[in-house]
């Protein structure tokens, strides 16, 4: 293709460092998985009831088999694994720390970690290790992954272009009434092939004060734990960058009616879990979990109003 000089411009003036800059950038978490499978051609892969459905279609890849959790996130699971199994482990709202994953690396030799819910949180050395970032910031796609194991097969480029009107359409207007759209784009990504990370994404991933963004989730989910840790069935350590508050609650679904109605929008993780209802505590958490905003795009008021709510309501 000729390069194009002068004209209307594109998206442009972000040519700064990204935070996993050493990483894979693919296009989404899921094929960053079954990157991992091809790669080091898995043969089975042992995946947590607790997940969205998304990651289960990597079973066209490798054999795939559930485990249980325990109530402390960590997996209910004493099998070894033969040369060609995995384990993946989702690092739930980032409560694992990097020395947790290193005890779990010694267990089960052979892991994968699921980090889309920790994108600050630096992966262990030789670990496969995996990111997502529309789940931190306003792109459409777009994954990190951590691997020694390079797939040997040259991956086209992503195109992003059609799949901004939902982040554009609520930055002039309200989430809800580009909700729909969000939701087309999150079935679609379903379906994409591995491919690189797209140009419009990478370019807005290097505009962003990372540093920034995470000192403002750092302080907000320290106020919430602050205010609601007595009401929290989870105990929880001050989580840096953090994705969401969780507050466990023993009952939930009144309370999260009454966030939503205040337009404070806290989703059911993995409805999926509910639906297929095969285990008793990734029911529970799928239901009484509420993942509570606490991200870059809030301060003190936004953290008040949230805590006034739910205590009146508790």
């Amino acid at each position: 293709m000729v390069k194009e000089i002068g004209g209307y411009f594109e998206l442009s003036g972000f040519y700064n460092s990204v935070y996993h800059d050493n990483a894979i950038a693919l296009n989404t978490a899921r094929n960053c998985l079954i990157y991992i499978i091809r790669s080091k051609k898995i043969k089975k892969i042992y995946i947590p009831y607790y997940l969205c459905d998304s990651v289960n279609k990597a079973s066209s890849y490798c054999e795939i088999e559930y485990y249980a959790i325990s109530n402390n996130f960590l997996p209910a699971f004493e099998k070894k694994l033969e040369k060609n199994e995995y384990i993946y482990i989702v690092n739930y709202f980032g409560i694992l720390s990097n020395s947790t994953i290193i005890q779990l690396r010694e267990k089960y030799k052979n892991i994968i970690i699921d980090n889309v819910q920790a994108f600050f949180q630096k992966p262990v050395k030789d670990i496969d290790t995996i990111y997502s970032c529309r789940k931190f910031f306003g792109v459409p796609d777009g994954a990190y992954l951590y691997t020694n194991n390079i797939l040997k097969e040259e991956l086209d480029e992503d195109y992003s272009k059609d799949r901004f009107k939902h982040i554009f359409g609520r930055t002039e207007k309200n989430a809800e009434d580009y909700y729909s759209d969000y939701r087309d784009n999150e079935q679609l990504l379903e379906k994409l092939p591995i491919r690189k990370m797209s140009k419009s994404t990478r370019l807005i991933l290097s505009g962003i004060d990372y540093e920034k963004v995470k000192q403002i989730r750092t302080e907000n989910f320290k106020y919430l734990n602050n205010e609601l840790k007595q009401i929290n069935n989870l105990k929880l350590e001050n989580i840096e960058g953090a994705y969401t508050y969780p507050l466990y609650l023993d009952d939930a679904r009144h309370i999260r009616e009454i966030l939503i109605k205040n337009k404070i929008y806290v989703p059911i993780l993995w409805p999926n879990v509910i639906e297929e209802n095969k285990d008793t505590l990734a029911y529970n958490y799928a239901v009484n979990i509420l993942p509570l905003p606490c991200d870059q795009r809030y301060g003190y008021s936004e953290m008040q109003k949230i805590v006034d709510i739910v205590n009146k309501e508790k």
